[in-house]
């Protein structure tokens, strides 16, 4: 059985699952690519419950893609065109084949597939199709499973029932949004029917989806949403308080924010709004007519009004200048992205980012929650109580930037679910990519090593064990650390590492653009690099691992650049363990052929 642990005080849950947490048919080496261990709330009122995911199995197909049923026809119809691949790939009817999402890109249309049976979808056995602009398959991602073992699809338990259940387990009360039925694929090889609501608590961090079997009413898994005009603002290209702020004078990119960034005269907007305790009361006013003019003093408690304006103004301004960079590269609305008003480009709009600045629920850290899309993501800013003043995260760029990242990566993996990195090594490479995205837009062109979080704790070596680096002795991290990494910070370490190299390697190949932030046309290596960071969000199956994560970006290469960097590319995950032949953690340095 699964277990459901608070923190200092034990205390079972018996869940009707399976009586070891993995069994067949998913060997126990796959662990890392299944399981997650989730902490749900704080303190000693925390929750640890592990979950299963069906492993994907993932397959590319260069740049000339695969022909499949529909590839002959007149004219390209995604959904008809995905469901007949995946019945025909899977040897599956198309009545157990639910088309969910989808979208077309500039290089690639990307469908998004849900398992069915009886005419009801299933949670976690999932698919993902892309075409390349030619109608034909760019890639191909699955973690369809046999239901041979399927509960019924007539609940027996009432979702009334399933909603008591949830809260007494969770400590916490389902929200307005609407409940669903869903199978659910178990560890043991079954299917159970389950009612899904959505439970949340802003005070004690939690918001989940919880899993409630619809026959025995017993909590079986969850859904972990929380990972853990002119503006005086730190520029978006620096990372820390000390490095100087600067008044900034309409930095909006009007290509991404056509609404601009302000509906009035405080800091909300139609991608974000930024405030301390209350939306309506607590965002930041204009200083003069036209201006967010506000000093910060770290010689002064953070909790001073000047302070709490900067902060807010701050975090404001790096979510805002995030999501215009994100949409210049491929989160748009018809991507999943944040935005109240789309504007009719597709998505599902009414959902901006909302960032509470020096949250009381907690100090010393910060937390993203990527519900799915149409719900606003939750950005919380904490203070840092390591100093003395305590120090404002929302002052420091890299840590904002490294949250509001978790929003993109959640939503673009899986078509706008935020159920698509819950394992363990998918979670850590949700980890790495917001580092990455730091690393990014803050490092230079020498591609220098890279550190986090130095300001919060007045520590050089910030909060990561190693800096990113070039260097194999400043960083040794590499695929085969996965061996002995399973907390999903230090799992997105080994990422993040690969990936500082990765774009090294684009960076020495092709040069370093200035004006990559506002222009994402050309091909320099570091506007190479966020094409293909996000290309190959869509591309890689659910739960990807570190090798479906490689093998999607340089499908992205295929589908963007004909595959023009494909050696560059190779040689760089090499370097870091990801060769041809790595495997189950096991690193390895093969190149393909002509490489």
């Amino acid at each position: 059985m699964f277990s459901f642990q608070k923190l200092l005080k034990v205390v079972l849950v018996a869940v009707a699952c399976s009586s070891a947490s993995l069994a067949a048919p998913w060997p126990t080496d796959a662990k890392h690519e299944t399981n997650r261990v989730h902490l749900v709330g704080r303190g000693d009122a925390a929750l640890k419950i592990e979950t299963f995911a069906p492993a994907s199995t993932f397959e590319t197909f260069g740049a000339d893609g695969l022909d499949h049923p529909l590839a002959k026809r007149d004219g390209f119809d995604l959904q008809s065109a995905s469901k007949a691949f995946v019945s025909s790939k899977l040897d599956v009817s198309e009545d157990d084949v639910h088309y969910n999402t989808g979208y077309s890109g500039d290089v690639t249309h990307h469908a998004f597939i849900k398992q069915q049976a009886n005419g009801v979808p299933f949670a976690n056995a999932v698919a993902n199709v892309a075409f390349n602009k030619d109608g034909k398959v760019a890639s191909f991602g699955s973690s369809f499973v046999d239901t041979s073992a399927i509960a019924s699809s007539e609940p027996t338990v009432s979702v009334e029932d399933a909603i008591k259940t949830a809260e007494a387990a969770l400590g916490a009360s389902v929200n307005d949004h609407p409940g669903s039925l869903e199978y659910l694929a178990l560890a043991d090889g079954s299917v159970a029917l389950t009612h899904v609501v959505q439970v949340q608590d802003e005070e004690k961090g939690i918001w989940v989806e919880a899993f409630v079997d619809a026959h025995t009413n017993e909590l079986i898994s969850i859904v972990n949403f929380v990972t853990k005009l002119t503006y005086r603002v730190l520029p978006i290209q620096e990372e820390v308080l000390t490095q100087g702020f600067q008044n900034l004078a309409n930095p909006e990119n009007t290509a991404a924010s056509p609404l601009g960034w302000v509906t009035s005269t405080t800091t909300a907007g139609n991608n974000a709004i930024a405030y301390k305790t209350s939306q309506t009361t607590g965002v930041a006013k204009e200083s003069s007519t036209g201006s967010f003019i506000y000093t910060a003093n770290p010689a002064q408690a953070p909790t001073v009004t000047a302070n709490v304006n900067a902060a807010i103004v701050n975090a404001f301004y790096v979510v805002n200048s995030i999501h215009d960079i994100s949409y210049l590269y491929g989160f748009t609305e018809a991507a999943f992205n944040f935005q109240n008003d789309n504007q009719g480009k597709g998505g599902a709009g009414n959902d901006r980012v909302t960032i509470s600045v020096q949250d009381s629920a907690g100090t010393d850290n910060a937390d993203f929650s990527t519900p799915a899309d149409g719900s606003s993501g939750h950005m919380r800013m904490f203070l840092w109580d390591i100093t003395n003043p305590e120090r404002d995260g929302a002052l420091e760029n890299d840590i904002v930037s490294h949250e509001n990242t978790h929003g993109i990566t959640n939503r673009m993996t899986g078509g706008g679910t935020g159920r698509c990195l819950q394992t363990n090594e998918a979670g850590g490479m949700g980890e790495g990519w917001s580092d990455t995205m730091a690393d990014w837009l803050e490092n230079d062109s020498k591609i220098s090593d890279f550190v986090m979080g130095q300001y919060v704790i007045n520590d050089p070596a910030g909060i990561r064990s190693h800096p990113y680096s070039r260097s194999t002795t400043t960083n040794p991290l590499n695929y085969g650390s996965l061996k002995t990494l399973s907390e999903v910070h230090d799992i997105g370490e080994a990422w993040a590492n690969t990936l500082h190299n990765v774009l090294a390697a684009l960076v020495d190949a092709r040069g370093f653009s200035t004006t990559a932030k506002t222009d994402a046309s050309g091909t320099t290596g570091n506007v190479v690099f966020m094409h293909l960071m996000i290309d190959a969000l869509p591309l890689q199956p659910c739960n990807p691992t570190f090798l479906t994560g490689r093998d999607a970006i340089i499908q992205a290469d295929a589908n963007r650049y004909a595959g023009a960097n494909k050696c560059t590319l190779w040689k760089a995950f090499a370097s870091r363990g990801l060769g041809v032949n790595a495997k189950n953690h096991v690193n390895d340095a093969t190149l393909p052929s002509g490489c």
